[in-house]
């Protein structure tokens, strides 16, 4: 959540934050991968300023919907996702309905 803040609040002191200060300010894809739970208010307010700058917050939640059969398919999963909000293609699976 530090990281998230300091990205939503424009701050570049580290090479991530500069990276993600970068490519908001070029428009390119920044997706954040948000861990924190619970949320309290200043999370939420740092998320949404995240997101009206531009950046796509992600949390790594399991897909167990997929029925994945062990914790390295559940991994591979969130990754492919939040590659796929990139733009790229990278296998995530969908939900096909009942």
């Amino acid at each position: 959540m530090r990281t998230l803040a300091a990205i939503a609040y424009g701050q570049s002191s580290t090479l991530l934050l500069r990276a993600a200060d970068v490519h908001l300010k070029e428009r390119r894809p920044l997706v954040l991968l948000t861990r924190e739970a619970p949320l309290h208010l200043g999370h939420l307010r740092a998320m949404l300023a995240a997101t009206e700058l531009g950046a796509i917050i992600c949390p790594p939640v399991p897909a167990w919907y997929l029925k994945p059969r062990n914790l390295a398919e559940v991994e591979t999963e969130i990754a492919a996702r939040a590659i796929s909000l990139l733009g790229l293609e990278a296998g995530a699976r969908e939900w096909e309905g009942l």
